[in-house]
């Protein structure tokens, strides 16, 4: 009885310590270029919020290296250095991503460099490479029965480029590789702006011309074919459906899709062990609005939604991704808080949005959407936009709980919005929160070896 007593011990101390062991959620903090430039331009402000957030449990950083100018924040052979902003000067040997690899190493943290790939200028600046060399490169947006260079529109600070453009594709992936290169001890790579502008681009002769190729037909007209605006008596202006346009939807998911795939085998080339993330907006059933198609292929969007041809699943690209993180970028945070919003849907201001009140646009609608979409293929981490919450720091709280509790890891957009309003404690107890819930092993194949990661059953 006695042995038996002490075998049931041990088993149970056996278990308890795998209890224990079990990894936690990876929780990331991203460092956005522009609005940490000054504070991030001193090494010891990078050691000391490493520093803090390991403290707190964060066990990754993402750090931007290429802006939406598409300037790089390290000294390139391609493109040009982001060595100013707003006042403040760096030189071209401030190893700023280098600073970062060798404080969040010294804590047992990944450290990961954020690109802004399809972003060519800022247009409240006019500055970026569509100001410069690379005019011909930017988006051609058809909007109000028009068509106009995307940088003729200041309403939109972003001054994104055609991604349908094969110049503007080899030009992106020689400056992903050439990170690549530069930085072999980098844990991870994360593609920000993999996208389209919005429904409106691009529109240019060049996108024409490929969407006939792709398609196998001519477009009589164009761009009405596709999209149409039209204007009502008092002057308001709205799009519909061409006949060609659910094809067109198709062709520019498939243009994002091409670049993905071709851009994940160059960088794996270059580095095995590079983990390959990817943000985009969980907004997924208007997302197709900046050409992007982030579900599995196992998931058929055709049975769901009236936009997607049948073909529309072979666009889905998250099966190469080790690293996806979904923008839970609402201010309501559960389906019942949807259903008692009487109409009131919170902020919406990301590109591809709209304004209907669904379960989508909340974050435990979101995130259920998110794993369902990306059929188990690769860790769906929540992430969450700080600014969003403006004085609602309760808010922001369970916000941060709910995201932890339905998706594999937490993103938190970004720390300098922590740093301004001081909700350093606000965002701990929502960590706190969100790690109560049961959680159950899984596994990610990443860089060749299975990484273990956690679910929310």
């Amino acid at each position: 009885m006695k042995k038996l007593l002490l075998i049931w011990l041990a088993a149970f101390a056996a278990v308890s310590c795998a209890q224990e062991k079990q990894p936690s959620k990876p929780l990331y903090m991203w460092f956005d270029c522009e609005g940490n430039y000054a504070t991030l331009s001193h090494p010891d402000s990078i050691r000391y919020y490493v520093s803090k957030i390991h403290d707190m449990g964060f066990t990754d950083v993402v750090v931007d290296v290429k802006s939406i100018m598409g300037e790089t924040l390290y000294k390139s052979d391609i493109a040009p250095y982001m060595g100013e902003w707003e006042g403040v000067t760096r030189p071209e040997n401030y190893d700023l991503l280098g600073y970062f690899i060798e404080e969040g190493h010294k804590l047992g943290m990944r450290v990961h460099g954020s690109l802004n790939v399809f972003a060519g200028g800022h247009n409240y600046f006019d500055r970026g490479i569509i100001y410069g060399d690379h005019a011909d490169w930017q988006s051609q947006v058809y909007t109000e029965g028009k068509i106009v260079p995307i940088s003729e529109i200041k309403s939109n600070y972003n001054g994104m480029l055609n991604p349908a453009n094969p110049e503007v594709q080899e030009y992106e992936l020689a400056i992903l590789k050439e990170f690549a290169g530069k930085y072999p001890d980098v844990d991870g790579i994360v593609f920000d702006r993999v996208r389209f502008d919005n429904i409106t681009s691009d529109f240019s002769p060049l996108s024409k011309e490929l969407f006939e190729a792709y398609a196998g037909t001519k477009v009589a007209d164009y761009p009405g074919d596709i999209l149409r605006w039209t204007q009502d008596a008092d002057g308001k202006w709205s799009w519909s459906q061409g006949p060609l346009f659910r094809k067109w939807i198709e062709w520019r998911a498939s243009v994002i899709k091409d670049f993905v795939t071709e851009a994940h085998r160059q960088l794996k080339e270059i580095n095995p062990r590079l983990l390959i993330g990817d943000y985009t907006g969980a907004w997924y059933p208007t997302y197709y609005y900046v050409g992007v198609n982030w579900a599995s292929e196992q998931f058929d969007p055709a049975r769901y939604f009236d936009w997607a041809t049948p073909e529309y699943k072979n666009t889905g690209y998250a099966d190469l991704l080790d690293i996806y993180m979904t923008g839970l970028y609402y201010t309501l945070v559960t389906k019942a808080e949807v259903d008692k919003a009487n109409g009131v849907v919170g902020q919406r201001t990301e590109a591809g949005m709209s304004d209907e009140q669904n379960y989508w646009y909340c974050i435990e609608g979101g995130a259920e959407w998110a794993k369902k979409i990306t059929c188990g293929v690769v860790p769906v981490t929540g992430s969450i936009y700080v600014e969003q919450y403006e004085g609602d720091a309760a808010q922001f709280t369970r916000a941060v709980a709910q995201a932890l509790r339905d998706t594999d890891g937490l993103m938190i957009f970004d720390i300098v919005h922590i740093i301004n309003r001081g909700w350093w404690s606000e965002l701990a107890a929502g960590i706190a929160e969100g790690s109560m819930g049961r959680q159950t092993k899984s596994t990610k194949r990443i860089a060749g070896k299975a990484v273990q990661h956690t679910e929310n059953q």
